[in-house]
């Protein structure tokens, strides 16, 4: 189930300023499909820190050892793209503790999200939960690029997911689930994030493609 929907392109951004895991987001997608996408508010001043957020307290996020997200390569050597970085990365866990969890409201889901990207994260949440479902083994996550729009308060992250490791298990039944044979286990995100007025970037909206990334 791919994530969410909608993402503008990063030129928009510009001049506007699967697995049973498939991320919180946007497409036609169902729990076979395992994933991980209005405007936000403006930035602070530009002077503030980029990986500092002043004011922002940061929920803590706790995933069980059944479940394991590994981020490879997520680094860059600009602070304001690494700060996008690290809370695309919370964002992701924060979905995935919240399907583990059962709960659509917590906490860190709805800091990491804007409103219509936290309705958007709750929708995928659901195609696990309401089936009774929750998610089991490893998911890399790799290839991250972010693209910052010109405002400074905009931009894209792209990242790719492979969940031939990932699946999904029943909690009334014990049953575990993989993708069907024959399915790509390669995923790739495009994630429109949106700096509030705390520093934090938040996700606006994600789209998916099954067997989009490239190595």
């Amino acid at each position: 189930m791919a994530r969410r929907a909608f993402i503008p392109s990063a030129a928009a951004l510009t001049a506007a300023t699967a697995l049973l895991l498939t991320g919180c987001g946007g497409d036609d997608s169902s729990p076979d499909d395992i994933k991980g996408a209005d405007a936000g508010s403006k930035s602070p001043s530009a002077s503030a820190p980029a990986s500092t957020a002043p004011g922002a307290k940061r929920p803590e996020i706790t995933l069980p050892s059944t479940f394991r997200l590994t981020f490879q390569d997520w680094k860059s050597d600009e602070p304001e793209k690494q700060a996008v970085l690290n809370d695309g990365k919370e964002e992701l866990r924060s979905g995935y503790a919240a399907i583990i969890a059962n709960d659509l409201d917590s906490e860190a889901l709805v800091f990491y999200h804007t409103e219509s990207g936290l309705s958007q994260a709750q929708q995928w949440i659901r195609t696990y939960t309401d089936k009774n479902l929750t998610v089991v083994g490893d998911l890399p996550v790799f290839d991250p690029d972010v693209v910052l729009g010109s405002g400074g308060d905009n931009a894209v992250l792209n990242y790719c997911t492979d969940e031939s490791k990932a699946s999904t298990r029943n909690l009334k039944t014990g049953e575990v689930e993989g993708n069907p044979p024959g399915t790509n286990p390669e995923v790739f995100y495009s994630v429109s994030m949106a700096k509030n007025e705390q520093g934090v970037w938040q996700t606006v909206s994600v789209r998916s493609e099954r067997g989009g990334c490239q190595r």
